[in-house]
């Protein structure tokens, strides 16, 4: 499941247990919607409640990415679970993106924000 706000940064995207195509689907739209609007977007990746992510979602995530590697502004993830964040790492190795990881989603808006962390 997906749930996708836009801010004045770019977008805040949360995922909550299972990541499938229809989910990825949404976020593609709603990134080049953004993108035709205001230039590249800055995303927020909350990825605290995913706990699985389909195959064919994977495959279109990197073809994507390979696709869009310009489209993105920076990309901060929220994570704690060692597995999501090592598939993170792995598909950011094949884009252009470098993201920043942050233990919880206000640091990661303070970040995308430009506040200086306390």
């Amino acid at each position: 499941m997906i749930s996708i706000r836009e801010q004045d940064y770019g977008l805040d995207v949360a995922l909550f247990n299972e990541f499938t195509l229809a989910d990825f689907k949404l976020f593609e739209e709603a990134l080049l919607k953004r993108l035709a609007e205001h230039g590249k977007p800055d995303v927020l990746l909350d990825l605290g409640e995913l706990k699985d992510f389909t195959l064919d979602m994977a495959l279109e995530e990197l073809r994507f990415v390979r696709d869009h590697s310009d489209a993105f502004g920076r990309v901060a993830i929220v994570v704690d679970d060692v597995w999501i964040r090592l598939a993170v790492h792995i598909a950011g190795l094949m884009s252009r993106s470098r993201p920043e990881y942050f233990d919880t989603v206000e640091e990661a808006q303070a970040w995308l924000n430009g506040v200086a962390a306390v």
